[in-house]
């Protein structure tokens, strides 16, 4: 008797799902432990508002759902990698462009665990540095996400991250682009307040 067919297996949203099971700020003391599941989230929301708001105060014709899309998996690689802190992983020029290489390994072993149909349509996902206005926005809602972390941190009383905290806020705010201006500005204080500070109408 013949032996049935295993029924094809593809475990890309499987491990998509374990992002949740990776902490971020390893060298940090957390108040509120932050998985990169939720950094993602994070990321995926303010990509979508500074291309929206690029669009709509600076003659912008950007797709804001795909630049949510690449806030989504910008950091699905660190399922194999894990979250290697930003002061390591700039210690050294070699070490950085090691790690880069490391990350686009880890890319493509997830995208082999699609059908190579849908893996074709998800590999823009993944790998989006020809789009450069994409990557800049993203860039800076990871940046933008993390300044958010540092200072909900600060909120709680943890002065460990006062430093990046000042760190981030100095670098965006000498940002080139005008969304990331306007978002910190407008958008940021807001993050500052308490639930009872917060506008509730």
């Amino acid at each position: 008797m013949k032996e049935a067919a295993k029924p094809e297996q593809y475990d890309f949203f499987a491990f998509l799902s374990r992002m949740r099971y990776i902490s971020r700020w390893g060298l940090m003391r957390n108040t509120v432990p932050e998985n990169i599941q939720e950094h993602s989230l994070d990321v995926a929301v303010i990509a979508h508002a500074l291309t929206m708001i690029r669009n709509t105060y600076y003659c912008g014709n950007l797709d804001p759902s795909r630049a949510a899309m690449y806030g989504i998996f910008h950091d699905a690689s660190e399922i194999f990698t894990g979250d290697m802190p930003t002061p390591v992983k700039h210690f050294d020029p070699n070490l950085k462009k090691s790690f880069h290489q490391l990350e686009d390994k880890a890319r493509r072993k997830l995208l082999a665990m699609l059908p190579p149909e849908l893996a074709r349509e998800y590999e823009s996902l993944f790998f989006f540095d020809d789009q450069e206005e994409y990557v800049h926005l993203v860039k800076a809602a990871d940046k933008i996400a993390a300044l958010t972390k540092c200072i909900e941190e600060g909120k709680s009383g943890n002065h460990e991250f006062r430093r990046a905290e000042a760190e981030h806020f100095e670098q965006l705010s000498a940002s080139a682009l005008p969304e990331v201006i306007y978002f910190m500005e407008k958008l940021l204080p807001g993050y500052r307040l308490s639930l009872d500070e917060l506008n509730l109408g």
